[in-house]
C-alpha cells in the first residue's frame, strides 16, 4: 500500500515525472525514407504498415503529404528536423516555434506525431558551426512543445552515428571521442532533464564491410558463432549489435550518464552492394532481418542491461533509387519500389513478390515462443505440486 501511495505522490505532485514523453512504443520500428521517385504514395504506405503491423515510424522530414496519409490511423510517427535547417533553428526561437506550429501542432491529435528528430548524425561529422548548433536547436524545439503544451506527448531526439565513440571494441573500453564529449555532455545533460534516450545508427553490415578479416560474419547475422568475451566485464557476446549497443552504454556511464536508454534508431542490412561490398546480398539481408525481428520479439536487454528492452527502428522500408554514395545505400529496403517484399522474412507485401522464404515463419515462431513459455509453465507448476504432495 505504501509504494502505491508513494508512485501517487509521484505522479501527481513531482511534474518532472509527468513530463517524460515517450516516442517508441513495443520494440520494432520502420524508417521510412523517401528518397525515390518510383515508391509507394503515403496512403499506400499505410495500407503497408498496417498490414505488417508495423506501429512505430520515423520520417526523415515533416512531408505534409504523409502526415495527412498518417491521421486517424493511429501510427505513432517521429517526424524529422532536417539538418539544413539545424543552424538557424539554434539561432531563432520564433523560427522553431513557426516550425513546430506548422509541422506537429498542426496535425495534432488527428496524426498521432509522438516525436521530433532534430538533425541526424551531426556530432562526429565534418562540419563543427552544425555541431555546435545542435543543442541550441535541440533546446529551442522542446521550448516550442513547452510552450504550445505539447512537450509531455512529444518527445525530442537526436540519432549519432558509431563516429561519435572512440575505442569501441571491446565494449567496455567504449568512450566518446575527445572532439565530440565537449559537444555531447551538454546534449546529454539537457536530454536526461526532458527524459529523452540516446539514438544510435547501428550497422554490423557495416562493420563487417569495413573488418571483414576480423569479424565472423555469422557473428553480424545473429547466426550461431564463437561470439566475444569481454575480458573487464566478463560477459559474452554472441551477436554484434549487442555488443555496440554495450559500447554506447559504456561511453554514457563514463560520461556520467549511467541510466540513459539506448534506443537504436537506425539499423539493418543491404541486399545489393558495390564490388567491394560482397556481403550485401539478398541472403544477408534476410538472414539479419528476419533474425534482429526474432531478437526483438523476445523483448530481452543486452549482457549489460539486461532489464532495458531493445528497441530498434529498421532501416528501411523502401528501396530508395535516388540515394546517393554506394550502391548499398540504395538497397536497405525490407520492401521494393513497387511495394512486394524484397525477401520474405514474415512481413505482407502490397503485391504478390517471387522473393524465396527459407524460414519458419515469424507466426510459427511466435507460437513456439508461446508454447515455450506455456511448458514452462506447466512445468514449474507440476513441480510446485510435488513439493506440496511430499509435505
Amino acid at each position: 500500500m505504501r509504494i502505491f501511495q508513494f508512485w501517487l505522490f509521484v505522479f501527481f505532485f513531482c511534474p518532472s515525472a509527468q513530463r517524460m514523453a515517450r516516442a517508441f512504443t513495443g520494440t520494432y520500428g520502420i524508417n521510412y525514407g523517401r528518397i525515390a521517385d518510383n515508391i509507394p504514395s503515403p496512403d499506400e504506405v499505410v495500407m503497408l504498415l498496417r498490414a505488417a503491423k508495423i506501429k512505430n515510424v520515423r520520417i526523415y522530414n515533416a512531408e505534409h503529404s504523409v502526415l495527412k496519409a498518417f491521421k486517424g490511423t493511429g501510427l505513432e510517427l517521429v517526424v524529422g528536423l532536417p539538418n539544413e535547417f539545424v543552424i538557424e533553428m539554434s539561432a531563432n526561437a520564433d523560427y522553431a516555434l513557426t516550425w513546430v506550429k506548422d509541422n506537429v501542432m498542426a496535425y495534432l491529435p488527428d496524426t498521432n506525431i509522438v516525436g521530433v528528430a532534430v538533425g541526424n548524425e551531426v556530432l562526429g561529422g565534418s562540419d563543427y558551426e552544425l555541431a555546435v548548433a545542435l543543442l541550441g536547436a535541440v533546446k529551442n524545439i522542446h521550448n516550442a512543445t513547452k510552450k504550445l503544451g505539447i512537450d509531455d506527448s512529444v518527445q525530442i531526439t537526436t540519432a549519432h552515428s558509431q563516429a561519435v565513440f572512440a575505442n569501441s571494441f571491446p565494449p567496455s573500453s567504449c568512450i566518446f571521442k575527445d572532439g565530440v564529449a565537449q559537444l555531447m555532455k551538454p546534449l546529454l545533460k539537457f536530454f536526461s532533464q526532458i527524459g529523452s534516450p540516446f539514438c544510435l545508427n547501428a550497422y554490423p553490415f557495416l562493420a563487417y564491410t569495413y573488418n571483414p578479416e576480423k569479424i565472423d560474419i555469422n557473428y553480424a547475422l545473429f547466426q550461431k558463432s564463437e561470439g566475444i568475451d569481454d575480458e573487464k566485464t566478463d560477459l559474452h557476446y554472441d551477436n554484434l549489435l549487442d555488443a555496440q549497443i554495450d559500447a554506447a552504454y559504456v561511453a554514457l556511464e563514463d560520461a556520467g550518464f549511467k541510466n540513459m536508454e539506448v534506443i537504436i534508431t537506425e539499423t539493418g542490412w543491404a541486399s545489393h552492394g558495390d564490388q567491394n561490398e560482397p556481403a550485401a546480398t539478398p541472403k544477408n539481408a534476410r538472414m539479419y532481418n528476419y533474425n534482429l525481428r526474432k531478437r526483438l520479439a523476445k523483448r530481452k536487454g543486452t549482457p549489460l542491461r539486461p532489464k532495458m528492452m531493445l528497441k530498434a527502428y529498421i532501416f528501411a522500408l523502401f528501396n530508395e533509387n535516388s540515394k546517393p554514395g554506394a550502391l548499398s545505400e540504395k538497397n536497405y529496403g525490407l520492401f521494393k519500389a513497387d511495394g512486394s517484399i524484397s525477401y520474405d522474412i514474415g512481413f505482407p507485401g502490397l503485391k504478390s513478390s517471387s522473393a524465396p522464404s527459407y524460414f519458419l515463419s515469424f507466426k510459427e515462431f511466435r507460437a513456439q515462443m508461446l508454447l515455450g513459455s506455456h511448458l514452462s509453465v506447466v512445468a514449474v507448476s507440476a513441480s510446485v505440486l510435488l513439493l506440496l504432495l511430499r509435505l
